[in-house]
């Protein structure tokens, strides 16, 4: 199973059911893609916690709304871009998160920085 798949359905379905909290399994890629959705106000705090022998993410959403947010990059098809061809959801409004070589980024970052990678989400 695709773990950051799994990370991003659960955002979006707590988000419908107007849910403010959730726990996730803990993982590093999951944890720099929260960082960056917690930057753009997405989500208000995030805390890691064992249970256990095994750590565990909770989310607190924000109040503000997450009315999009869709995979691009799935296990079974990976979606790498150059830096010039990363897209700007909603003219520049909302937010793709890549992954590059340095890190987990915002598209925004990875156009000034020339970077490209693999595009894991948008969000809006």
């Amino acid at each position: 199973m695709d773990q950051i798949a799994n990370l991003i359905v659960s955002i979006k379905n707590a988000t419908l059911v107007n849910k403010r909290e959730l726990s996730v399994p803990h993982s590093k890629m999951k944890e720099a893609i929260l960082v960056i959705l917690k930057r753009e106000g997405f989500l208000s705090d995030f805390s890691v916690r064992e249970e256990g022998n095994i750590k565990v993410i909770d989310l607190q959403l924000s109040a503000k709304p997450v009315s999009h947010i869709r995979i691009i990059s799935k296990a079974g098809r990976r979606i790498y871009i150059k830096s010039k061809e990363i897209p700007k959801p909603l003219r520049g409004m909302g937010t793709v998160i890549v992954s590059t070589p340095e890190g987990v980024i915002t598209g925004r970052e990875a156009t000034k920085k020339g970077l490209g990678g693999e595009l894991i989400c948008e969000i809006w």
